[in-house]
């Protein structure tokens, strides 16, 4: 996405960017006691129903969850929850406010790792691939599902784009032009190919081959009439339906009734919670139904007694053709009501994750793992070995507690049976955690040139404690903290810059957050935000905010947002970029290239094309730790505007300067 024409906005006023924890967390470095793993009969103290969401006698959680979080706060509540199924292992609880007076809608929000994803398939009566493409008819206006779910419009028009510009400038047609029209036909054929395309898409197919006929005959023949004299390739319109029309959607075909210990699941198309936000309060609201379409699939999972929860796998989304930003997301929905904060965790436990608060023990593992992908250290031998046999504890912790603990089975139905298997796949997943910290930490030491895992745990820069901003969490990088110097002088001269389209300079500081397209939607502020929003969900960018860096004497007119101290804000393992426009791209399968990515601030600060980018995932805090240095307005009326809304939330100073300094 072209950051310079986004802006990016959520949540509520931030909190700063600093360390969470429950209590004092042991020394970097100190070993926990694992020998005893965590009880499978143990008795909830809440309501003495059986859980597997207990406290965990080996340490301290990192953050506490709350039993109630706050409602209408549309950032919501991010929590730490142990193992290694959710991204970051981290989580967020939102409470909205009902539109019908009857209590909040509470609901968890997080992102499987894509290695978990067969743990909770494991736990559904649903197979991804029972699908039946089906013919149905739908009013449309616009352009037709498959063209934008395909892209075919992008694709064509991009080649167009690429052509022209060669013919205006009299350059011979280039390879990667070239490709740009291969993968556009591929594309399109695909669909005229396909058995189940309706009349409609056939149509629409047609019309985009076309402008390829006219395109590839302009590049095998370039000098067939010159550029000025009307020989350019014609302007792509998108194909544009308006009434009624036939598609083809896939379906998920009938199941049958759940086995033992399986949850009931229906795969859907995908979508997202759709609230609302009030503007003035910041306060989000949602009526527990309402979802916005998105393109992709979902399955619906019925948790019993009001429980449901909603997930977007890796395996029924394809790369090449889905929102890739989507995929992976969980959500689990509690009982119209407030009080269910504990719960929501335990609930994970249905889906076979592992489904307590976070230990800083466990804590170390997510550091650890988020600076072996910040700083590219997974190829290296010792990491990778270290990694393999990681994995392997798991199952060998397993097979340890079914020997323990199978007397417990005695006696058991086959529901009770599954469950109990289920308990021990969580439990094994926890137990072994710890063991698995120690010696990725000595080999991510040996990878980084450090003595041994405690001469890295002992050095300035390893701090394994998150640091709230905004509505999440972030994890700093050691590399950064161990050469902070270096990568300042990097940066000498250099500023980040977001700029702020039209008037939206109060909405955004309003809410306190720059939050990513995603994080938007959740929240409840209405899609238009960003100049892109739709390409970065299928390139990844969606799931991260975009900035520029820029010479800090030449940053350009405001309205902007300008960090001129970047160092604190790239001691993060979420930030990577890129020297041009790529829209933010994770997807490896999408129309945006991942070529050129690179997760080194040193790089970051020697960007030279104008476009460039460098992204935060997830958002950054603009009121707390992470505030700009400047708010550059657009004009006196703008500053006034701003500096009576910073007044009206009783902040006088961000970033240790008094606002009326940074507000300019």
């Amino acid at each position: 996405m072209p950051p310079d024409a986004a802006v990016d906005f959520a949540g509520t006023a931030g909190t700063g960017t600093q360390p969470v924890s429950e209590s004092t967390p042991p020394p970097p470095g100190a070993e926990p006691d694992d020998s005893s793993p965590v009880p499978p009969d143990a008795v909830d103290e809440e309501d003495g129903t059986a859980t597997t969401a207990r406290a965990d006698p080996r340490g301290d959680v990192v953050t506490p969850i709350p039993q109630t979080p706050p409602e209408g706060r549309a950032a919501g509540v991010p929590v730490l929850v142990g193992g290694t199924d959710l991204a970051d292992a981290t989580a967020t609880l939102i409470s909205y406010t009902s539109p019908d007076g009857g209590g909040p809608r509470e609901v968890l929000l997080a992102t499987l790792t894509e290695e978990a994803e067969a743990k909770l398939t494991d736990a559904l009566a649903l197979d991804a691939e029972h699908l039946v493409a089906v013919q149905v008819q739908e009013e449309i206006n616009g352009r037709l599902p498959a063209d934008e779910h395909k892209q075919l419009h992008e694709l064509v028009a991009k080649t167009a784009k690429s052509v022209n510009h060669k013919l205006k400038h009299a350059l011979p047609i280039p390879p990667h032009t070239q490709q740009y029209l291969a993968t556009a036909q591929a594309a399109v054929q695909e669909v005229l190919d396909d058995p189940n395309t309706t009349a409609d898409e056939q149509t629409m197919a047609a019309h985009y081959q076309a402008h390829l006929d006219a395109i590839a005959a302009r590049v095998a023949d370039p000098a067939a009439q010159p550029y000025e004299e009307g020989g350019k390739v014609p302007h792509v319109h998108p194909y544009l339906h308006t009434g009624v029309a036939t598609i083809t959607k896939l379906v998920p075909a009938p199941q049958e009734e759940p086995g033992p210990g399986l949850l009931a699941a229906t795969l859907r198309d995908a979508s997202r919670i759709q609230a609302h936000i009030d503007p003035a309060t910041g306060a989000a609201t949602w009526d527990g139904t309402s979802r916005s379409p998105a393109d992709g699939k979902e399955y619906a999972i019925d948790l019993g007694e009001g429980w449901q929860a909603v997930y977007r796998p890796y395996s029924a989304n394809d790369p090449a053709e889905h929102e890739y930003s989507l995929r992976g997301q969980l959500e689990v929905h509690a009982p119209q009501g407030a009080g269910h904060g504990h719960q929501l965790v335990r609930r994970l436990g249905e889906l076979n994750l592992v489904n307590r608060a976070m230990t800083h023990a466990e804590g170390e593992w997510t550091y650890l793992a988020a600076n072996i992908d910040a700083q590219r250290l997974g190829e290296h031998p010792a990491v990778k070995t270290a990694l393999t046999h990681a994995g392997e504890l798991e199952e060998l912790q397993l097979q340890e507690l079914y020997h323990t603990h199978a007397h417990q089975a005695v006696g058991l139905d086959d529901q009770q049976l599954a469950a109990l298997a289920k308990e021990w796949q969580i439990e094994a997943a926890a137990a072994c955690l710890p063991k698995k910290v120690r010696m990725v930490r000595e080999a991510v030491a040996t990878a980084t040139g450090h003595a041994d895992g405690a001469t890295l745990a002992a050095s300035p820069g390893y701090d394994p404690a998150p640091r709230a901003s905004g509505g999440w969490l972030t994890w700093s990088r050691f590399d950064v903290g161990n050469q902070h110097s270096a990568v300042e002088a990097a940066w000498q001269g250099r500023s980040l810059v977001h700029h702020v389209t039209g008037a939206n300079l109060t909405d955004l500081l309003a809410t306190g957050v720059l939050a990513s397209t995603e994080r938007r939607a959740v929240m409840g502020i209405p899609a238009g935000k960003g100049m892109s929003e739709s390409s970065d969900k299928y390139s990844g960018g969606a799931n991260a905010v975009f900035t520029r860096v820029r010479a800090s004497s030449s940053v350009g007119k405001g309205p902007r947002l300008v960090w001129d101290d970047p160092v604190r804000l790239l001691d993060n393992t979420g930030v990577y970029g890129y020297d041009g426009d790529h829209f933010g791209a994770l997807n490896p399968k999408g129309n945006h290239s991942v070529q050129g990515m690179t997760t080194d601030p040193v790089k970051m600060a020697h960007f030279s094309a104008k476009n460039n980018e460098v992204m935060f995932r997830h958002g950054l805090d603009l009121l707390g730790a992470q505030a700009p240095s400047r708010i550059l307005c657009h004009d006196s009326a703008q500053r006034t505007e701003v500096l009576a809304l910073l007044a009206k939330k009783g902040i006088t100073h961000l970033n240790g300067q008094p606002v009326d300094q940074i507000v300019q």
